[in-house]
């Protein structure tokens, strides 16, 4: 699956903060409630909320509402985007510094 560059700017616009970063690790060990993502932040519940929209809106989460409890768990393969994005410039910086490693190598052995 490729994903577009607005797909990466709004997954990496939604890990860019403290808070949803938090929720993503909580998510991690299941789906939570609003208020249990709430509760070791210290903000206001309509600006939870907003975090939750943002993560939501990137493809990191997903909500479904149960009478007036609405649960959020982890989209499946969510952070893979990021991931192939990562482990692509690894790739490239790695073969990068390989060659210059190897060309550094090449003018010790010419200055000997």
């Amino acid at each position: 699956m490729i994903e577009s560059q607005a797909d990466l700017d709004r997954m990496f616009h939604a890990l860019a903060d403290r808070s949803r970063r938090g929720m993503i690790d909580r998510l991690g060990r299941g789906p939570a409630s609003v208020t249990e993502l709430a509760a070791p932040l210290a903000v206001a519940l309509p600006t939870v909320m907003k975090h939750l929209q943002v993560l939501e809106e990137s493809g990191l989460v997903l909500s479904e509402k149960s009478g007036r409890v609405r649960t959020y768990r982890l989209q499946q393969d969510a952070l893979a985007a990021v991931e192939r994005w990562v482990e692509q410039r690894k790739t490239r910086w790695t073969t990068a510094f390989d060659r210059l490693d190897q060309l550094l190598a090449d003018e010790m052995e010419t200055q000997e």
